[in-house]
This record gives structure tokens, C-alpha cells and sequence, in this order.
């Protein structure tokens, strides 16, 4: 995300949901980090919260994070999902059946299969599929689960992915 986020302007129209696989103890220093290096605004998403255009929003730790129908967040403690919770399963499955065809999932490193479902289930409902390139990954597991479970749009470096966000905010205006 640190190569991500920076790089997105201040106007950025698209919203961003982040599901990041940390302790449930965590002290969000990561998020603090990540927070000073980016122009547009992050923040820990909060129950019955309404999804903003250009706004960061984060998964807050040991919650299963879920977009209702009427685009708000709502959080679950079930049961772990591929080891986690949050689970980006979770996330994309809610969100694909709100969003549809308006959906891009985006699937980076990662030690686990935990977002390949919910890829698919994004595919499915019309959306779009990012995945970062195994190659460049930190952890290649992810990635390549992704990639596995479902016809994917891009595989791209972080900083590919990057202009493609933009690209797709600029072509959202148009």
C-alpha cells in the first residue's frame, strides 16, 4: 500500500477499502505511517458509516468488515475465514453484491488464499480483477490463489497498479 496509495491525487474520486491481515493486539502503527505519506484521507472504517468517494478506509483489526446494500459498513466477529479477520473474502463477497459491475477487487502479497473467493465472486457480479504480480510480491501465495480461482482483468507491479488506479478515477470523470 505504501507504494499505492502515495501516488493517488487529492481529488481521487474512487473509494478504497483496505483489508490488511494484522494481530487483533495491533498498535496501527503501520496505518499511522501510511496515513502521513498519502494526500488523500484514511481512516479506520466505522459501523452504520457511509462510503465517501475519495476516501481511504481500513478494516479495523479482529472484525470481519461487510458493505450493506445501502452502502454502509458493518462489522462481523464470525469465524475466521482462510485464518483471518478481517477476511478480504468477506469484504469482496458483501461488496460484489452492492457494487456489481462498479466493483475493482485488487488482490497484493500476502501469505494466504484469503481474497481468491471474493475475486471470483467480483468477476462473477461484472467487476474488475487487479492482481499484483506473484513475481513482484513480497509473498507470492496470495497472488497466485488469485490468479488460480478466476479469470483475472491485470496482473501488475504495485507501481502498474497504481496508474491504473488513476487511470480508472480519470476515465470515472469523463
Amino acid at each position: 500500500m505504501k507504494t499505492i496509495l502515495p501516488t493517488l491525487p487529492t481529488q481521487f474520486g474512487i473509494p478504497i477499502v483496505i483489508v490488511q491481515h494484522i494481530g487483533a493486539r495491533s498498535d496501527g502503527e503501520w496505518f499511522r505511517i501510511l496515513e502521513k505519506l498519502c494526500n488523500i484521507k484514511i481512516k479506520e472504517a466505522d459501523e452504520k458509516e457511509e462510503i465517501k468517494s475519495g476516501m481511504v478506509y481500513v478494516a479495523p483489526p479482529n472484525y470481519h468488515l461487510l458493505i450493506e446494500k445501502d452502502k454502509t459498513f458493518s462489522f462481523s466477529i464470525g469465524e475466521r475465514v482462510n485464518f483471518s479477520r478481517p477476511s478480504i473474502d468477506v469484504l469482496f463477497e458483501t461488496a460484489s453484491e452492492v457494487y456489481e459491475d462498479k466493483l475493482i477487487g485488487v488482490i497484493l502479497t500476502g501469505a494466504n488464499s484469503d481474497g481468491a473467493q471474493g475475486l471470483k465472486k467480483i468477476k462473477e457480479n461484472g467487476g474488475l480483477a487487479v492482481v499484483q504480480d506473484p513475481l513482484t510480491a513480497e509473498i507470492a501465495l496470495m497472488p497466485r490463489s488469485a490468479i488460480e480461482a478466476t479469470s483475472v482483468d491485470y496482473v501488475l507491479s504495485l507501481e502498474k497498479i497504481a496508474e491504473l488506479f488513476i487511470r480508472l478515477d480519470q476515465n470515472n470523470l469523463e
